[in-house]
């Protein structure tokens, strides 16, 4: 009990990474009604931008580890903002009016060439990312220690989900965001432009991927082109967890899932740590597969 509060915190550090990638997840579904199984392909992207741009960006801050942080979170987000907006306009938008089925095994494909193209650009062994967050303690007690890289972690993950909010409920194209997941045609006849909106969409997850890859690598320093399998897994199970289309939902989903697997490394075995997602998944698909925060939506047949 006496290590219940550090793994709290350790857990909602975690989780805060899960939960920004889920939020793409959510996002793209709420608009498309299919998953972007690539997505988790898109932070690992993020992550080697990172790597390449960070030693080219702290000679040009002076050494500061905190602006360059910042500067390399941002290029890669840019990055790969372009990059989900690519893929959505080269495989996703010619099979738009396809089966649903036909746009998930594409989405499969998309992530396998990222992958294995990842392999192929960057090579297969693993690389070491640099240091971009300082590694100080702020808080150190008997049974707590915070260091820089939880705090950082949290409260960017926590900035960036207000931002998001704020676009989705307080702007513009946020409005049009919503009125699209509503339906489609609708909102075509009230003379949104869906194509823009839908690219809009992927913009705003693929660079919460981004970010996500950026915090996740200074945390756990080892990428490689697999590194995005795991976490996209748990991310898509946040989603699900949460309410697949809520965006509170996929972030107190992501939070969830980072305790959990935090608690079950601490006080079982980490050899169940990837184990307990999974069951998480099968225990709310039989029952609640709508999620804690998601609507019951009858299927008309």
């Amino acid at each position: 009990m006496s290590e219940l509060l550090q793994q709290i915190v350790n857990g909602i550090s975690l989780g805060s990474i899960y939960a920004l990638i889920a939020l793409g997840y959510t996002m793209i579904y709420g608009i498309l009604r299919f998953i972007n199984f690539a997505h988790g392909d898109v932070f690992m992207i993020g992550a080697f931008v990172g790597f390449y741009v960070a030693p080219h960006v702290l000679p040009l801050v002076g050494g500061s580890l905190f602006i360059a942080c910042i500067l390399v979170m941002v290029i890669a987000m840019i990055i790969c903002s372009v990059l989900g907006v690519t893929i959505e306009k080269l495989a996703y938008r010619p099979l738009r009016m396809r089966p649903k089925l036909t746009i998930l095994i594409t989405a499969i494909g998309v992530s396998l060439f990222l992958e294995y193209g990842g392999q192929l650009l960057f090579g297969p062994d693993p690389k070491l990312f640099p240091k971009l967050i300082p590694s100080t303690t702020v808080i150190n007690t008997r049974n707590l220690v915070v260091g820089t890289n939880s705090l950082v972690v949290i409260v960017t993950a926590l900035a960036l989900m207000l931002l998001l909010r704020f676009v989705v409920y307080n702007t513009r194209i946020g409005t049009a965001m919503r009125a699209v997941s509503y339906n489609h045609r609708a909102a075509s006849l009230m003379g949104i432009n869906i194509d823009t909106v839908i690219s809009f969409t992927f913009i705003l997850g693929s660079s919460l991927a981004a970010a996500a890859a950026i915090l996740y690598s200074s945390v756990y320093p080892s990428i490689n082109p697999l590194m995005g399998i795991f976490p996209g897994l748990k991310a898509f199970i946040a989603a699900v967890l949460g309410g697949i289309g809520n965006l509170l939902g996929a972030a107190l989903g992501g939070m969830i899932i980072g305790v959990l697997e935090t608690f079950v490394t601490g006080y079982i075995s980490p050899t169940f740590r990837d184990a307990i997602s999974f069951g998480v998944l099968i225990l709310i698909l039989i029952c609640k597969p709508s999620g804690l925060l998601g609507r019951f939506e009858a299927e008309k047949v």
